[in-house]
C-alpha cells in the first residue's frame, strides 16, 4: 500500500519509515510528489495532524498519513505545541540554503529562546507529543488516530549530537540521557512517535488488513 506522507523533514521520515517497517507500506514523502506543505492555523497536534493528513491526500487522490508533534513545557503552559517548529520565529538564512541545514538553524534557535524562557521557572517538566491521522482518502469520515506522549525535563544546556528538534534538552530521567543521546534504534522504540506509530500499526491491521 502506498501512503503518502505530509511532511517533508527527512529525518521524520526516516523514523516513521523504521516504525512502520513491519507493514507492507510504501512511505512516499509529499515533496517529491510536489505537493507543497499545508497550513497548519490549529491550536491542537490533532486538528493539524488531520489537516496536514486531509491536504496530502486530496493533492495526491489516495491515501495519506500525517504527523503533527512537539514539546510541552509544564512552566510555559503547554508551550511551544503546536509552535514547537517555529518557536522562535522564522529563521533568516541566506539565499540558497538546502532545507537540512536550514531546519538546523531553526532547531538552534528555538532551543536558544526554549532556555531563555526557562530561566528561574520552578519545574522544567515537559513531554514530546506525537498524533498521527492516517487517511484512506481525503474524504475519509473514519481517520484512524494515534498518539504518544513522551514524559522528561529540559536540561539547562544541551547535550548529545543525534536526533533532531529540541532532543538535545530533552533529558529522559528512565534513560539517563537525553533524546540526542539516544541510539537511533532506542529511540524508535520508546518515543512519542514510536508509541503513536505503534498505535498506528494496530489500527491499520485491525481496520486496513494490513499484515
Amino acid at each position: 500500500m502506498k501512503l503518502v506522507l505530509a511532511s517533508n523533514n527527512a529525518k521524520k521520515l526516516s523514523e516513521l519509515q523504521a516504525l512502520f517497517g513491519a507493514l507492507p507500506l510504501q512511505l512516499v514523502a509529499q515533496g517529491t510528489l510536489g505537493i507543497a506543505e499545508a497550513d497548519e492555523p490549529h491550536h491542537t497536534f490533532i486538528e493539524n495532524a488531520l489537516a496536514k493528513a486531509r491536504h496530502a491526500a486530496q493533492a495526491c487522490g489516495g491515501a495519506a498519513m500525517a504527523d503533527d508533534s512537539g514539546l510541552c513545557v509544564d512552566a510555559l503552559g503547554g508551550a511551544p505545541g503546536v509552535a514547537s517548529a517555529h518557536f522562535a520565529g522564522e529563521v533568516t538564512v541566506p539565499a540558497g540554503t538546502e532545507r537540512e541545514a536550514r531546519r538546523a538553524l531553526q532547531d538552534a534557535a528555538n532551543n536558544t529562546l526554549l532556555l531563555q524562557r526557562l530561566q528561574g521557572a520552578a519545574t522544567r517538566r515537559a513531554r514530546f507529543m506525537s498524533t498521527l491521522v492516517a487517511l484512506r482518502h481525503a474524504n475519509d469520515p473514519e481517520p484512524l488516530v494515534a498518539c504518544g506522549r513522551w514524559d522528561g525535563e529540559i536540561l539547562a544546556e544541551r547535550r548529545g549530537g543525534g536526533g533532531f528538534g529540541y532532543d538535545p534538552l530533552m533529558f529522559i530521567p528512565a534513560l539517563g540521557q537525553t533524546v540526542a543521546e539516544l541510539p537511533a534504534a532506542t529511540k524508535n522504540a520508546v518515543s512519542h512517535r514510536a508509541l503513536a506509530a505503534a498505535q498506528m500499526v494496530a489500527l491499520m491491521r485491525d481496520v486496513l488488513g494490513l499484515r
